[in-house]
């Protein structure tokens, strides 16, 4: 299946929300959305100015994107959490908009949990994998 355009940007997008949670983006997160953006097919200039301006844009929708398949809603989901371990600590704000889009999506409440757990783990042991890259039909 391919995915639209509108898919990766919401997909993006919503990673781009996740890490302006905290009020601040790590050189990690910048880092992790440039490779996420450049796996989406997104100009690396694009990318770079939606990072720097994401924090100070007050028009964007702050909703978590709602995916066509699970399939893709659980890649998201996994991204994000890897993106809000990237800075060492998850924040209470990125946890809750993570359930958000667990609940919007229609995906267990028990995954998330697993799924955190094992993010946590990958972080502790320095194993970076983004499912963007799995994502192999765009």
């Amino acid at each position: 299946m391919a995915f639209s355009v509108k898919e990766r940007s919401e997909y993006f997008r919503g990673l781009l929300l996740l890490i302006s949670k905290d009020r601040k983006i790590t050189d990690a997160e910048t880092i992790l959305m440039k490779r996420i953006g450049k796996a989406l097919g997104f100009e690396k200039e694009f990318c770079e100015n939606a990072i720097l301006e994401i924090l100070e844009n007050r028009f964007i929708v702050d909703d978590p994107p709602e995916f066509p398949t699970h399939g893709l809603a659980m890649k998201f989901v996994r991204d994000g959490l890897t993106l809000a371990a990237a800075d060492g600590e998850t924040n209470g704000f990125e946890e809750e908009w993570l359930r958000a889009a667990v609940e919007k999506n229609k995906l267990d409440a028990e995954w998330f949990v697993q799924e955190k757990e094992l993010a946590i783990r990958r972080k502790r042991d320095c194993d970076v994998h983004l499912e963007v890259y799995d994502l192999t039909e765009w």
